[in-house]
């Protein structure tokens, strides 16, 4: 803010250097009213979208402790509603080519399809004992769903809404990645030590890879040739060349060391690196994802628990989530340059649409920073339900 003093008493001011200062400073008022909407539009120009009238964007937030999912309305920067679901929602995705949004509801062993064009539960599907995660085929056609206590995936038929398959892997899986060509699915089984390759045409399991303590968080390449699983019991990445027409069958390439309790994996997006979150260890560590190799280890605040990167590789968000803050990591400089304030226990992370805005979901707090990209900052705090877990963001335009 701009402080303005006040003169000393004592000092003498001339009738014509009151005058003068009096018709500057109008001349200057009259000056700063004038650009004052150039410069508010300019601003809203660089800083926030113009979205035409049909477009519509949203934000869901999975709340563990009330039951319910909160939708946040993106284009105004507002709650929109809160919707009821299933108990203890955990994982929640989008379907990349019809506007509907899955639920998983860990405490129901079920999932809540919600309709994004008017945000309400438009179907239930029943899947098995704690389900936890939900991963949707580039097509969205098929969806696979952990069910970390029943050991198995549920596979869904998203166009009739129900489970058309079960598979059997491993103890308490934790994720359920299908590839982006659709002809894998990997598995982290956290209790299991181990991560199970399903073929997703045959709908069955054709490798396991043991080793991985606690494997949980997996990340997989867009030209699906390669996956990369955190072992968070330990402080290794396993890493997996999976099968294609040039290979005939999955092997694994190397359990590569990081730092102590990884559980989250961020991939650049043009693939070249992964980042992975360290928890215990306060720090991050790259991966190479050609070599297969640590590139190095960084520190980044306290207990960091998920990361993500910006759309031009350049820097990577870290939500440190005993510290309250979000961590920012300049990727060409190899440094954390800077960090933000958020809610207490900030844990998942999205990007808006256009990647002006970043979603950061405060578990402990029930609530949602906001944070400006542009300037690093946070920008505002928007109420959730009890215990947030995830969130994703959906974009479309309505006819």
């Amino acid at each position: 803010m701009l402080e303005v003093r006040r003169a000393h008493p004592t000092i003498p001011y001339l009738p014509r250097v009151r005058r003068f200062l009096r018709g500057f400073l109008r001349r200057v008022s009259l000056l700063a009213l004038l650009l004052l909407p150039l410069a508010l539009t300019s601003c809203r120009t660089r800083d926030f979208p113009t979205y035409p009238a049909n477009y519509r964007e949203y934000a869901y937030v999975t709340n563990g402790g009330s039951n319910t999912v909160t939708v946040l309305d993106v284009v105004h920067l507002r709650q929109d509603r809160t919707i009821r679901v299933g108990a203890d929602p955990t994982g929640v995705a989008i379907n990349p080519k019809r506007k509907e949004v899955y639920v998983v509801n860990s405490g129901s062993g079920s999932v809540s399809v919600i309709n994004a064009e008017n945000n309400a539960v438009a179907a239930t599907i029943p899947v098995h004992l704690r389900p936890y995660f939900i991963s949707v085929a580039a097509d969205g056609r098929r969806a696979y769903v952990s069910n970390s206590g029943a050991n198995n995936v549920s596979v869904l038929d998203l166009d009739q809404r129900r489970e058309i398959a079960v598979i059997g892997v491993g103890e308490a899986p934790g994720m359920a990645r299908i590839t982006p060509n659709g002809n894998a699915l990997v598995v982290s089984n956290r209790l299991g030590n181990s991560v199970s390759i399903v073929d997703a045409r045959k709908l069955r399991v054709r490798s396991v890879f043991n080793g991985c303590p606690g494997a949980t968080d997996i990340a997989i390449l867009p030209d699906s040739s390669k996956a990369f699983i955190a072992c968070s019991s330990g402080h290794q990445v396993m890493a997996l060349a999976l099968a294609s027409p040039t290979r005939s069958q999955d092997a694994l390439l190397d359990v590569l060391d990081v730092g102590k309790t990884p559980i989250h994996l961020a991939m650049k997006p043009d693939s070249g690196e992964i980042f992975v979150s360290n928890f215990d260890s306060n720090s991050i560590s790259e991966i190479a994802t050609g070599t297969n190799e640590v590139g190095g280890t960084y520190m980044v605040g306290t207990h960091p628990a998920s990361g993500i990167v910006n759309a031009d590789n350049s820097t990577l968000y870290v939500s440190n989530f005993d510290a309250n803050s979000i961590g920012i990591f300049s990727v060409d400089e190899a440094q954390l340059v800077g960090s933000a304030r958020a809610g207490d226990g900030p844990d998942a992370l999205a990007f808006s649409t256009s990647g002006h805005l970043l979603f950061a979901v405060d578990h402990r707090s029930g609530d949602v920073a906001v944070l400006r990209t542009l300037t690093h900052s946070l920008f505002t705090m928007l109420p959730t339900g009890s215990q947030p877990n995830d969130i994703v963001v959906k974009s479309f335009y309505v006819k």
